[in-house]
């Protein structure tokens, strides 16, 4: 068995069930899809994604990221992209889902940029495909395999995800991803208006206030908005609270109606409107769905932003 097939069947036992699998360390989850899902809206927070059975695309934009088996998928701003994957039950996607932990990240990013003070900083960038080295692979076994063993996952798998997030850091797209996670800069201000959103999108919110937060003038901001995030202000929001939404009635049993009232809209029939025009589905056939096709473990108790998870 090579070294892919030992992290497919090692992803596979952390994975019984379809949907988000929970692990011993609270912002890791795998991933097992044993169907494929084409064109589905997401909206991921930052984090990292790596493919140990399958493939994956995202349409960003006009950009297509694949992560494979040969590719992570690396997000540093919460983006809504569309997402379609490939699995079935006899060769299920299997993927490891990290969610960002920014002390960490930030710590290994103060040593990595100390000992390479000389390379070149390059544009930062929201979201980034890239290939698994060698490197990177065996510190994924290693991960795999402690987190298969209790004892194991509870004392090593810390210091294994740390050494995880450097080599993504420190790896071939890692000075544009340190570049992000730094918020420098415009990017940085457009990564503070996307907290705001996700810190209160439930409260009237609108263009020029975030311009205003942002220091920018609204057409600057706009701009500069799109270039983030692949899409407008007010349509980011509008993804954002139907996201939420549909975790609200998926997770707490909410009606469609509180639901819509919870995330800020005025108008039921409005939001039913436009849930539909996003996910496909009127409100309640889209969690049954989600119920029925997708387990959805718990929120992250510390995340600070909206997921599709």
């Amino acid at each position: 068995m090579d070294d892919s097939q030992r992290m497919a069947a090692l992803a596979r036992g952390l994975a019984p069930q379809e949907g988000y699998n929970l692990t011993a360390l609270p912002g890791v989850r795998i991933l097992r899809s044993d169907r494929t899902l084409s064109m589905t809206p997401v909206l991921y927070d930052p984090g990292i994604v790596i493919v140990c059975q399958g493939r994956k695309r995202g349409y960003f934009g006009d950009q297509v990221y694949v992560y494979d088996e040969q590719h992570y998928l690396a997000v540093a701003v919460p983006v809504p992209f569309t997402m379609e994957s490939d699995g079935t039950p006899a060769h299920p996607l299997l993927a490891i889902y990290m969610h960002l932990d920014f002390q960490m990240a930030a710590d290994l990013m103060i040593q990595i940029d100390r000992d390479h003070s000389s390379v070149t900083h390059e544009a930062p960038l929201s979201m980034m495909s890239s290939p698994m080295d060698a490197a990177l692979r065996t510190s994924v076994l290693r991960f795999l395999e402690a987190m298969s063993q209790p004892l194991e996952a509870a004392v090593l798998g810390p210091g294994l995800l740390r050494e995880i997030y450097f080599r993504v850091l420190a790896g071939a797209q890692g000075t544009a991803l340190r570049s992000a996670l730094s918020m420098h800069g415009q990017f940085g201000k457009i990564g503070k208006a996307l907290r705001h959103i996700h810190g209160a999108y439930a409260q009237p919110i609108n263009l020029a206030q975030l311009a205003k937060e942002a220091d920018m003038s609204v057409p600057t901001f706009h701009s500069h908005f799109r270039a983030v995030t692949q899409t407008s202000p007010m349509q980011y929001l509008k993804s954002t609270r139907l996201h939420q939404a549909r975790l609200l009635m998926v997770r707490q049993g909410m009606t469609a109606e509180a639901a819509s009232y919870a995330v800020g809209y005025a108008s039921a029939s409005q939001f039913n409107r436009e849930f539909k025009r996003l996910f496909g589905l009127p409100p309640h056939a889209e969690v049954r769905r989600m119920r029925t096709d997708f387990a959805i473990p718990p929120a992250q108790a510390a995340s600070e932003f909206v997921s599709s998870h």
